[in-house]
């Protein structure tokens, strides 16, 4: 512990801001609700602008659409599809004028660039005369035009409705302006955190303390974002993801930081004292743990993808301004509420006190009697909820996986009916070339196996540059279109270009969805290894051991990979998916990276958690046994309830109406469970058991070269005459 030349203990930068905290509690009150009001008001006055950039520089679908966007700016916007069906036939004359007039009125809706009429392309109209669809092409991609002006073409294409004729819409931008609000899932999951942590304090003053801190922290950070909306780029999944974060951090951070206090408090009498020794422990273990997770979440910069490294920044941001309230305004809120707090935990402090953690020392001993097997099982577990992973399929879940009461699903049903199941999902090739290239390229395109129809060459407003499309025989996410991309790509297009001397390029939205996942699938070895690199080298220079944080990454990787695992069977396989409302389709193909990210750092979280206060055991007694019957029995408790509370919270998300977020809430949520329940209470022990004292060894050479990052702060102390550093 650091000392002035006197003697006299100096107070170390945790205890400085707790004081500071305690000293000036309103300003820091002030301080706190004048940052969360100023950025509302800001947020509210300059709105948002959210835009989704998943752009893959140097990929072949992109090369195509910039090809379109510099030389034909009119082809390379979002295409909607009006789809119209009419029992009696399209032909008919009195439904053709229906369905013309309704066109006419469509090119007038803002963003429209062109419609295209059913009754004047080829193959718009299904053999039997029933089904049609007109192409509407927008002035920019589908996120960049106003929900409300899309909301304008449904309903004015809508409108031509009735006397036998149907109409639907469809399309990525259709789709978008379809999402609903979100649900229920935030007030759900505060409404069940706020139980948990009422039934763990007994005291509903004291079960709102996290929740409060919480609110504040992410209100602060959601405010932040929708202004720096205007400056960089955010995409429109963000704000929920951060809710969906932050709640469950900031919940957890102020739960550790107040049982702390708690303890404290019982043990001294003492309240100042109480909070000062709270966020001299339990703050540092919240700092590094907060640490932890923002680098899993910058990690994901490795990636070099443009729309997740938005996010994971903003998620970073989230987890930072909690750790902040959590060190700042929990401090200040004990302090203004400490009379009333006081009262209520002295009142259930009594035999309780005593009794609570004579079950985890039970359990501890239970597990440390045996720890070879219960590890092995343990893993095993871990290793089987995680096989699925290894079949897992990358994509974006399109129209086909919607509700079926969406016009968007309705309109890809009748697509599928009416023209084939690889009418949803067509390929655009691009011919830089002449026009006898092109027409060269669709007679062999056309005779290609996997491809059903390719329609005739289309001047792209240049004479050297046109358009085929090309439609599949299977639906957009068959594993056979993806074979029939990278075919065109390197077995059919490519002699075809020697031959003619033009350049083909694949693209479209299937084709995008391809690159992506198969970005994500080539950066995702480089992304893992920084994320657990780094993570392991903060926690070598925490605890202070080679082991430990080879144990961590290890069976984080586990917990992260059965919660990939299940995420497979659910939303891939359909496993148990109609209780939750989704149909099987790929997994989104971002969802694992940030899956990932977030469920490896909230698993340090844990980890720093419980090892903490075994290192501060094992510092005070040298005895590794000791060390961990004692900080499981004097941490488990609140690691279960904290696990509870994020279970809780993530798990509401699955009441959200959006497939992504259902997707991260069911991953996040059993990340949690598995990592507090098999990993916390089971794997770790044990392993900490067969490491005995080795899992506390550093070489004396590297002790001697890495900085020291106590987490114990001055109010703990070291046993004289214990082995330090180097020592076996």
């Amino acid at each position: 512990m650091p000392a002035s030349p006197r003697g006299e203990v100096r107070a170390s930068r945790f205890e400085r801001l707790a004081g500071w905290s305690q000293r000036h509690r309103w300003l820091a009150l002030l301080v706190w609700i004048a940052v969360l009001v100023a950025v509302t008001i800001g947020a509210r006055t300059a709105g948002t602008d959210y835009h989704n950039d998943f752009s893959l520089p140097g990929t072949e679908s992109q090369q195509a659409l910039d090809t379109l966007k510099a030389q034909a700016p009119d082809r390379a916007g979002a295409t909607v599809q009006i789809v119209v069906q009419a029992s009696g036939g399209l032909r008919d004359a009195g439904t053709r004028e229906r369905v013309e007039r309704m066109l006419a009125e469509v090119r007038q809706v803002p963003h429209v660039v062109d419609v295209q009429s059913p009754y004047q392309q080829p193959h718009a109209l299904s053999s039997d005369g029933t089904i049609g669809y007109a192409g509407v092409i927008l002035d920019g991609q589908a996120q960049d035009v106003p929900t409300a002006d899309v909301q304008k073409l449904m309903d004015t294409a809508q409108g031509a409705e009735g006397n036998g004729l149907r109409v639907e819409l469809g399309g990525e931008a259709i789709a978008g302006a379809e999402e609903g609000g979100g649900g229920p899932a935030e007030g759900v999951g505060l409404l069940a955190a706020l139980i948990i942590l009422i039934l763990l304090f007994g005291s509903f003053l004291a079960a709102s303390l996290p929740i409060i801190v919480a609110l504040f922290a992410v209100g602060s950070a959601i405010g932040l974002l929708v202004l720096a909306s205007h400056l960089a780029t955010v995409a429109d999944f963000t704000t929920p993801l951060m809710i969906l974060v932050g709640l469950g951090v900031g919940i957890d951070y102020a739960l550790l930081l107040f049982s702390r206090y708690r303890k404290e408090l019982l043990t001294s009498g003492d309240h100042a004292g109480a909070v000062r020794a709270a966020v001299d422990t339990a703050g540092r273990t919240v700092f590094f743990a907060a640490c932890t997770v923002i680098i899993a979440l910058l990690g994901l910069v490795v990636l070099g993808l443009g729309s997740l490294q938005g996010v994971a920044v903003a998620v970073a941001l989230t987890v930072l301004v909690t750790m902040i309230a959590s060190l700042t305004l929990l401090p200040a809120l004990l302090t203004v509420m400490h009379r009333r707090i006081e009262r209520g935990i002295r009142r259930r402090a009594d035999k309780r006190r005593e009794e609570e953690g004579t079950r985890w020392r039970r359990w501890s001993d239970f597990v440390q009697r045996r720890p070879l097997p219960i590890a092995i099982a343990g893993v095993l577990a871990l290793l089987a909820l995680a096989a699925p992973v290894l079949g897992m399929r990358l994509g974006f879940a399109d129209a086909g996986n919607n509700n079926e009461d969406r016009t968007s699903r309705q309109a890809y049903d009748l697509l599928a009916q009416g023209f084939g199941p690889g009418f949803n999902g067509p390929l655009i090739v691009v011919v830089k070339g002449s026009a006898e290239a092109a027409g060269h390229a669709q007679h062999v395109l056309s005779s290609t196996a996997g491809v059903a129809v390719t329609t005739p060459p289309s001047s792209a407003g240049k004479p050297d540059l046109s358009t085929l499309i090309v439609v599949p025989t299977g639906k957009p996410q068959d594993s056979a279109t993806r074979g029939l991309v990278t075919r065109l790509r390197t077995d059919v297009l490519p002699p075809l270009a020697a031959q003619t001397g033009a350049t083909f390029l694949v693209g479209g939205p299937t084709a995008a969805t391809e690159d992506f996942a198969d970005a994500v699938a080539n950066r995702l070895p480089a992304f893992v290894l920084v994320v657990i690199g780094l993570s392991a080298v903060l926690l070598m220079l925490v605890f202070r051991s080679v082991l430990i944080p080879v144990k961590a990454a290890v069976l984080n990787l586990l917990s992260v990979g059965a919660a990939l695992g299940a995420i497979t069977l659910v939303f891939q396989h359909g496993v148990l998916g109609h209780l939750i409302g989704v149909e099987p389709g790929p997994v989104e193909a971002f969802v694992p990276v940030m899956i990932f990210a977030i469920a490896f750092g909230l698993s340090m979280d844990y980890e720093v958690f419980l090892l903490s206060r075994m290192h501060e055991e094992w510092e005070h007694t040298r005895d590794a046994g000791r060390a961990v019957r004692e900080g499981l029995a004097d941490t488990g408790r609140i690691v279960t309830a904290a696990a509870a509370i994020m279970v809780v919270v993530f798990a509401s998300f699955l009441l959200d109406p959006g497939r992504m977020l259902k997707q991260f809430g069911l991953g996040l949520a059993i990340a949690v469970l598995l990592d507090a329940l098999v990993i916390r209470c089971l794997i770790l022990p044990a392993v900490m058991r067969l490491f005995g004292a080795r899992a506390w060894w550093l070489p004396g050479s590297l002790a001697q070269r890495l900085p020291r990052l106590a987490l114990e702060g001055q109010h703990t102390t070291q046993v004289a005459g214990a082995p330090m550093d180097g020592a076996s």
